[in-house]
């Protein structure tokens, strides 16, 4: 009797599953769900092109300096860069006594307490620092950016989908919204203190267009400073400090495979002289 019942119940809620299934299915084939200004309008990054890509990649260098130039004229004013040290820069080409000078004329100043009155103070950044915020804290930040936070570009090649991508495509992205985009969805028109851009989640971001003109920042190596190359360089950057290892990971994974290779070798060897005397 009890499995009876048991049988009975499981029976019935299977068969509301089934119903509940159906209606569901039903419910979107007669009444799809009506596209969105986002769904419609907003774009997949573009491809990009770097050294690194790749199980064969490596940092080019002079690229990685030219990233750091524009992180450092452009993006330094309004974002951080918490996880990576002045020293680090050495990885990328620069040397100790460069290091020594980047840090101690670097703008923002490091946090400090005044020993004789015991008050906040600051003090010239020395390579073992991490690269200082721009702002005090999250609040000065927000009063600073329409109430909008910047976020830390230490990781954020690895915090956005598609990141290296994302980021190029983010910064060359920003354009007027269509006319037709607006014909179709009257009310997302974008706010006063937005910015219209296709590669960001909403199409509209807090952020201005960073890079606004070719030139804007010299090369020391005498690369031509369009806005697409900057975006470029400063992509290849924050890929870097999001992945600083990734060459000796390569490097590993390439002598792991070697390794495998040898040793799978090595044992079939074994294998043939343990039993070249037995009869199969």
């Amino acid at each position: 009797m009890v499995r009876l019942i048991a049988s009975l119940v499981g029976a019935a809620f299977v068969l509301v599953l089934g119903i509940a299934l159906f209606g569901s299915v039903a419910g979107v084939i007669t009444d799809p769900v009506a596209p969105t200004a986002e769904s419609v309008a907003h774009k997949h990054p573009k491809e990009l092109e770097l050294a690194s890509n790749g199980v064969f990649g490596k940092f080019d260098r002079r690229q990685l300096q030219r990233g750091f130039q524009v992180y450092k004229e452009v993006c330094a004013a309004c974002h951080s860069l918490r996880l990576v040290s002045f020293r680090d820069l050495q990885k990328i080409g620069y040397s100790e006594p460069e290091v020594k000078a980047i840090a101690s004329q670097w703008v923002i100043e490091q946090p400090s307490i005044n020993p004789e009155t015991g008050e906040a103070a600051t003090r010239k950044n020395i390579p073992s620092d991490r690269f200082p915020s721009p702002f005090a804290n999250e609040i000065a930040a927000r009063a600073a950016n329409n109430n909008a936070l910047p976020p830390d570009l230490s990781l954020i090649t690895k915090a956005r989908e598609e990141g290296t991508a994302y980021v190029h495509s983010l910064l060359t992205g920003y354009t007027t919204q269509p006319a037709a985009l607006l014909k179709e969805f009257p009310d997302i028109k974008t706010p006063s203190g937005l910015h219209y851009n296709p590669y960001f989640a909403n199409l509209n971001i807090a952020m201005p267009p960073p890079l606004t003109s070719n030139g804007q920042v010299t090369y020391a190596d005498g690369t031509k400073p369009t806005i697409d190359q900057m975006s470029t360089d400063v992509s290849a950057f924050l890929t870097w400090t999001a992945e600083p290892n990734l060459e000796a990971r390569h490097a590993a994974g390439f002598a792991s495979i070697i390794f495998i290779l040898i040793f799978c070798g090595l044992a079939w060897g074994a294998y043939q002289n343990v039993w070249r005397d037995v009869k199969h």
